[in-house]
């Protein structure tokens, strides 16, 4: 446990995949400031020095997690020609849901100032869905274009549906519920068609 007045390392990563360990075991009830710190291995009141509240830390975690996603969709497009067109995509979506990717999702809708806050920043221009669905469109277009992909495929009505699903499926997804992955999984295999090379 780090002492008080000593620097913690790259802190807010560290109470966020703690934060992700917690709400994956024990569920969204169990998200508390101290079982976060505890996960972690940290001082009780860290989380506070660097949050103003257990609101503000859910909802920044949400928007590092969107970003990390968005940033992996947008590295989608020097990926065209490379591997195959699923296996790249699915790569992209499934971020979405790892460590506990669903149960956060609906952490941030039981708190409302969580939930205020995030919509907040995503209205200001904070990357989220619609900047995921924009880098797959590119991408798929990309693919279109190299004779991966059925010249009659629309990317931009691919990418709205495998990730309106990937919202969908985070907002809904319950503990006990069929793993969202294999889901997705199928959804892209179905949306690309069988003209796509199998993945390796």
């Amino acid at each position: 446990m780090s002492p008080r007045g000593v620097v913690t390392p790259d802190v807010r990563e560290r109470l966020f995949a703690a934060a992700e360990r917690v709400v994956e075991r024990d569920g969204p009830g169990a998200l508390t400031s101290r079982a976060v710190t505890t996960e972690a291995g940290c001082a009780k009141g860290l989380l506070h020095t660097h949050f103003a509240g257990l609101d503000e830390f859910v909802a920044e975690l949400v928007l590092d997690r969107f970003a990390r996603t968005a940033l992996k969709a947008a590295a989608l497009s020097g990926l065209a020609g490379e591997g195959t067109v699923a296996g790249n995509l699915d790569a992209v979506v499934l971020v979405l849901f790892a460590s506990g990717g669903p149960a956060l999702s609906g952490l941030a809708l039981t708190r409302p100032a969580a939930a205020q806050r995030v919509r907040e920043a995503l209205e200001s221009g904070a990357p989220g869905f619609d900047a995921i669905q924009e880098s797959v469109a590119g991408y798929l277009t990309a693919e279109r274009d190299r004779g991966r992909l059925a010249g009659t495929a629309d990317p931009h009505a691919i990418a709205l549906a495998v990730v309106g699903t990937a919202h969908h499926l985070l907002m809904t997804s319950r503990p006990g519920a069929p793993d969202p992955r294999a889901e997705m999984r199928r959804l892209v295999a179905a949306l690309l068609g069988p003209s796509v090379p199998d993945r390796p």
